[in-house]
């Protein structure tokens, strides 16, 4: 049937508009496809380049040298030297099993590093490099390169690893360096990309860790190409980093060499430090370790030896360990009560061997008493209870105060781990720390340097040095980085008056040299070089009532951990300082019979350069000192095999 011509007219019409608006949407989209194309690539044509510049050619970090450590004359701490490995790359071995075993035939591979590799070529794409051995000698090295045809997939690398070529004796000090982990990322906010490099190594304690900054350098880069699953084809380019900054300090490694030899198998830790700058000379602690078997990955039955020993041979205790300390801490009590006028220097106390005080009855270490002594006597012959009476009147405060003028209680800027701040406590310290009140009896036992009283090795050295000298000397380590000298630690004056300074150093100075000083059997016999000292010998147990009545157990009678430590402190020369020293040995006995010898020997040591002449000992010592410095000659390293390094 034929549609009449007006149905047909308006079915037209509506067929052309829709023609039209389907037409317009799909010219506007052509439009819109068009406009996008012409931003792409005319306005957008650099990125887009770049992007497929990078698809092809990479940007790779190359590590710098890292920063080396020398003593103040130039001899070489912590280095780099060329250290070898064997990569392999799976996919170009192919049989990664017979290549290993042919491998194995010419090179000594260890079965722990081998199976670890082989799990992280597992791991791994296939055409990334694993290493299967490190550290490996010149001659294997040439072995597998004279049989490369047969060993496809492996390659022979050098890099640069840290090595300590004295190794024990700055162990405390430098520390060591190793590869990073996951703890040391996650300790750093924005950490450097560097950090992420397979293998990579930064300081872990001590030196290598607190200057990381200086030591690590800035990484230098280079253009690979690389094809499209990222294999490297090629080196287009490179640009070297900045090695890391050189640093210089003053330690003198003839004298650290000795103190470490001196202190011998004693859990102990001696300080040196020049009177005149500051300069820490030497700073050993006892027993020590060799860092480089950290370098290299201590193994787990060496990593056990050194933390279940009870000397505690990784700690740093010139810095890190804290003691009481005794009667080494007489000087700040006798100067506090001098600059407050509370006594005189000839005034006298009575000693029948204890003082009552608050129904408690405080013993001095001579039971029967040392009758009247005044100032000189009660340092020389270290009459506790002289030093009971004086704090009585001149308080726990006055005490604090002039053993943080001396330098107890102060955290030096010195980079080292763990550096300790030690204590001089306060009334106002005892209720913030325990929540209860300063009783009179802690003043009692401060005096002495007992109690809350504690201090370090290196603050017992700065403390001798600024009595010696009258002024502030702040310890320093660092001589120069990058050959820029850094500040000294000379300080300015204390402000004590230089008369009542007098007075102690002679009463020290009687304790070495007077036959009734404690110290008399280690004086020095030089007049040149004659030396003031203190003794000291701080408890770690309690003695009660009924061991006094039956008698105090003998140290040597004890088992090591409930002995006394030994200390021991002085300066030298007399009538003009130029090193002061200390010497503590944990549970060591009498500071007298243990520390003053050792600190004796030290101070010679440093004021001669090299081993004193008998005639600077008393007679009776000479042969034991000639044995000693012969056994200690066949110790100690060949110097001139280390050679120097110029920094």
């Amino acid at each position: 049937m034929r549609r009449p011509g007006k149905d047909t007219a308006t079915s037209s019409r509506l067929i052309s508009k829709r023609g039209l608006i389907i037409g317009g949407v799909q010219l506007g989209f052509a439009g819109l496809l068009a406009a996008r194309m012409r931003y792409m690539q005319v306005e957008q044509a650099d990125q887009f380049r770049l992007l497929a510049e990078e698809n092809r050619i990479n940007l790779r970090l190359i590590a710098p040298a890292r920063g080396e450590v020398f003593d103040r004359h130039g001899l070489v701490i912590a280095k780099n030297e060329p250290s070898y490995r064997l990569t392999m790359v799976r996919e170009d071995a192919g049989d990664v099993d017979a290549v290993i075993a042919r491998l194995s035939a010419l090179v000594e591979l260890d079965d722990e590093d081998l199976n670890r590799a082989l799990a992280e070529m597992k791991r791994s794409a296939p055409f990334l490099p694993v290493t299967i051995a490190d550290r490996v000698r010149w001659e294997d090295i040439s072995r597998v390169a004279v049989n490369a045809p047969a060993l496809p997939g492996v390659t022979p690398e050098v890099g640069l690893s840290r090595t300590y070529p004295l190794g024990p004796d700055f162990a405390n000090i430098v520390g060591y360096v190793g590869p990073v982990s996951d703890y040391d990322l996650s300790k750093i906010e924005d950490p450097d990309q560097l950090l992420r490099i397979p293998r990579f190594q930064i300081g872990k304690v001590g030196l290598e860790a607190k200057m990381e900054d200086e030591l690590r350098g800035k990484a230098g880069t280079k253009r690979v190409e690389v094809n499209a699953v990222g294999r490297v084809m090629r080196e287009l380019d490179r640009k070297e980093g900045q090695p890391g900054a050189n640093l210089q300090l003053t330690l003198d490694h003839r004298l650290q060499n000795y103190v470490q030899s001196r202190l011998g198998n004693e859990s102990a830790a001696a300080v040196v430090i020049d009177c005149e700058t500051g300069d820490l000379l030497a700073m050993a602690s006892s027993p020590s370790f060799d860092p480089n078997l950290f370098v290299r990955g201590i193994s787990v039955s060496d990593y056990k030896a050194l933390t279940e020993n009870e000397y505690r041979p990784l700690a740093s205790k010139s810095v890190q360990g804290l003691y009481p300390p005794g009667s080494t801490f007489k000087m700040v009590t006798a100067l506090a009560a001098l600059a407050e006028g509370v006594i005189t220097p000839e005034e006298t106390v009575w000693c029948p061997g204890h003082l009552e005080v608050a129904n408690r009855r405080f013993h001095c270490w001579k039971r029967v008493g040392h009758g009247h002594v005044d100032l000189k006597s009660s340092l020389r012959e270290s009459c506790d209870v002289y030093y009971y009476d004086v704090a009585l009147r001149v308080g726990i405060e006055k005490i604090s105060e002039m053993a943080e003028r001396l330098g107890i209680g102060i955290r030096y800027d010195i980079p080292m781990s763990a550096v300790a701040r030690g204590r001089a406590p306060t009334k106002e310290w005892k209720l913030s720390n325990f929540g209860s009140d300063w009783v009179i009896g802690d003043t009692v036992n401060a005096s002495i340097g007992q109690g809350y009283v504690l201090a370090s090795p290196l603050q017992l050295a700065v403390m001798s040095a600024r009595i010696a000298t009258g002024r502030a000397v702040t310890p320093r380590l660092l001589k120069s980085v990058d050959g820029v000298e850094q500040p000294s630690g000379r300080g300015e004056s204390l402000g004590i008056n230089e008369n009542l300074l007098r007075q102690i150093r002679r009463a020290m100075f009687e304790v070495s040299n007077n036959r009734r000083g404690t110290a008399y059997g280690s004086r020095i016999v030089e007049d040149e070089f004659r030396m003031a000292g203190k003794t000291g010998t701080s408890q770690v147990r309690n003695i009660t009532a009924a061991e006094r009545a039956r008698g105090v157990t003998r140290n040597e009678d004890l088992p090591w951990e409930r002995r006394d430590h030994a200390l021991f402190v002085n300066f030298a020369p007399f009538d003009n300082p130029r090193y002061a020293v200390s010497v503590v040995v944990e549970h060591g006995g009498g500071g007298s019979s243990t520390a003053a010898p050792i600190a004796r020997d030290i101070t010679l040591q440093a004021l001669y350069g090299e081993d004193p002449p008998l005639a600077a000992y008393p007679a009776k010592d000479r042969d034991r000192i000639k044995a000693l410095q012969d056994r200690l000659k066949r110790e100690r390293p060949d110097f001139g095999t280390i050679g120097k390094v110029r920094t």
